[in-house]
């Protein structure tokens, strides 16, 4: 059924059940006034703890506004025809907004071109660098708590690069920082005389700050029009102080928590051609903000289609259809799904502008969802682990030079496969073939689970396509929702939902050795090694959690390994 309620530009067709449910909740905190007590910073709408210390992005957009002066003046210093490139390093929550922008609205007449970089892989980082005469190039280091590794040893090798090239005395001209005010990083850029710092608040956490410096500094560099942006986001925030069911932020909010709850926590997001990227954005804050204590909405972006009578009753598809680019296949694709019963929301954009509206909703409505579900929306606990893992492995590397051994689970035509005691114990039975281990693993998919791809490789358009023809193999035999994350990427995105929600997944971890790895300035680390470091890490952490993980790893030559294991698994899929 249709759900009743008063936000232009929004629909929502829910099972008759799930509609109730989200009525009752939207009339319940009319009554009780919630929406006031989040905009009064009210820490009990959550669970009482500190998230009253977290929600200066309600406020954000009022700020930046009264200082659109200096944002443009910041793009217009940029533009000023010194140079071609900007290098966006960050990751998550520094790294997804300015990406997305880049994504949408592509190079700007006047204003350098905008590459992000949020992977330790070495050939990726090496590719990116020969892609840029550093000579035009500036540097946008972005990292809030400015203790992130890999911001850090980004930094570390692009301003050793930057010296090599333009000398020690002009390499800090090429340099920006955003990061939260007293950081490491501040003090490290004002020793090297970056040209700019800009200064994040600590009361907004990385995903929520796209229209903090964090997202607008970036945009405001690569010439897009930040006032329009802002303002947009300004209608959208006020509108997210109306009453409850003229609310965009809690009405959609209600949607989200309400199916999770129902057992609809797999949030599949649609986006049309123009703004296709939305949903990098999107996985960060849904997953990261709900993924924990079991608990969690499972956002699955850039899923291959499937016949709508073939997808589980765990599904809420969320549709972002752009006027001018929208797909009449994803049309038809969305419409039989709505009739196959499945929930379903569209959201309709009539321009690009309109994506700063979007973040303050988003933003607001994945606040909503927390509370519904009962959660700390602003932590990231099992992230945290990830680090922790980490750190101690790469600690261990510079002292000894070398990771701890592993011992494989099984090795054969180029492959290796690795799992802890508990997992191997479950796929003991599959015996010593590739093939049988492989379909073992990926029976333990059952109703209501959904299928992990976790690749710790380059993000080429070459093994993008090879890992979504993997993850549409087993999404047509199996109708499990699928996600595919690249390491270390989704570490600061999805991978706190993968370790803190709802055990429902199973993993595939697919690393590789680096051809040619790349050293870390000033360390006894390098690239190759920190990547590995993290997807061990990772590993680690899922072991701990009891989630259903296997690591199989490639070898140096990646495509021919890649090609090898989709095989496996489609042959692992047949009957």
């Amino acid at each position: 059924m249709r759900l009743d309620h008063q936000v232009p530009g929004f629909s929502a067709w829910l099972p008759a059940s799930l509609a109730e449910s989200v009525s009752a909740r939207v009339s319940s905190w009319a009554r009780e006034g919630t929406v006031a007590r989040i905009w009064d910073k009210d820490a009990s709408v959550w669970t009482g703890s500190d998230e009253s210390s977290w929600l200066g992005w309600l406020d954000i957009v009022e700020a930046q506004q009264a200082r659109i002066e200096e944002l443009q003046a910041f793009g217009q210093d940029i533009a000023c025809g010194e140079f071609e490139h900007i290098l966006l390093l960050g990751m998550g929550g520094s790294s997804l907004c300015p990406e997305v922008l880049k994504m949408t609205f592509g190079k700007q007449p006047g204003f350098p071109d905008l590459q992000v970089l949020d992977s330790t892989d070495p050939t990726q980082i090496r590719a990116l660098d020969a892609s840029v005469d550093l000579r035009k190039t500036l540097c946008i280091v972005s990292s809030k708590s400015g203790s992130t590794l890999e911001p850090n040893i980004f930094m570390e090798y692009f301003l050793s690069r930057m010296r090599e090239t333009v000398g020690k005395e002009q390499a800090g001209s090429h340099f920006v920082a955003i990061t939260d005010p007293g950081s490491h990083m501040q003090a490290v850029a004002e020793a090297a005389g970056f040209r700019k710092i800009l200064f994040g608040l600590k009361s907004i956490g990385g995903r929520y700050s796209a229209l903090s410096d964090f997202g607008m500094a970036p945009a405001a560099a690569m010439g897009l029009d930040v006032n329009s942006l802002l303002s947009g986001a300004a209608r959208m925030a006020q509108a997210c102080k109306l009453p409850a069911d003229s609310n965009p932020g809690l009405v959609l909010g209600a949607v989200m928590g309400e199916a999770a709850l129902a057992g609809c926590d797999k949030m599949s997001i649609v986006a049309s051609p123009a703004i296709w990227d939305l949903g990098a954005w999107m996985e960060q804050l849904v997953a990261e903000s709900t993924g924990k204590l079991g608990n969690g909405i499972i956002p699955i972006d850039l899923e291959p289609p499937l016949t709508a009578g073939k997808y589980g009753q765990d599904r809420l598809f969320i549709y972002i259809r752009h006027a001018d680019s929208a797909d009449p296949a994803q049309d038809l694709q969305v419409d039989a799904v709505r009739a196959a019963g499945h929930a379903v929301v569209q959201i309709d954009l009539s321009n690009t502008a309109e994506l700063g509206a979007e973040f303050f909703r988003w933003e607001f409505a994945t606040a909503v969802a927390g509370s519904v579900l009962g959660i700390h929306p602003f932590d990231q606990p099992d992230v945290e682990a990830s680090k922790i893992a980490t750190m101690s492995l790469t600690s261990a590397y510079e002292v000894t030079g070398s990771l701890p051994s592993e011992s494989p689970l099984l090795k054969i035509y180029g492959l290796t496969f690795y799992a802890d005691c508990m997992n191997a114990a479950a796929l003991e039975h599959a015996g010593s073939s590739a093939l049988h281990l492989m379909r073992a693993h990926l029976n333990r998919l059952h109703g209501g689970d959904y299928f992990g791809l976790l690749a710790y490789l380059n993000m080429s358009a070459e093994n993008q396509a090879k890992m979504q023809r993997l993850r549409r193999a087993v999404l047509v035999k199996t109708g499990a929702a699928t996600c595919l994350g690249f390491g270390p990427r989704f570490l600061h995105s999805t991978g706190q939902a993968y370790k803190g929600g709802p055990n429902t997944g199973v993993f595939l971890q697919i690393t590789c050795d680096d051809e040619a790895d790349l050293s870390v300035p000033g360390r006894k680390l390098s690239f190759g090694a920190v990547k590995a470091a993290q997807a061990r890490g990772d590993l680690a952490v899922l072991n701990e959690r009891g989630r259903r993980a296997l690591r199989v790893h490639l070898g140096p030559d990646v495509s021919e390994g890649l090609d090898a294991l989709v095989d496996l698994v489609e042959r692992a899929l047949l009957d």
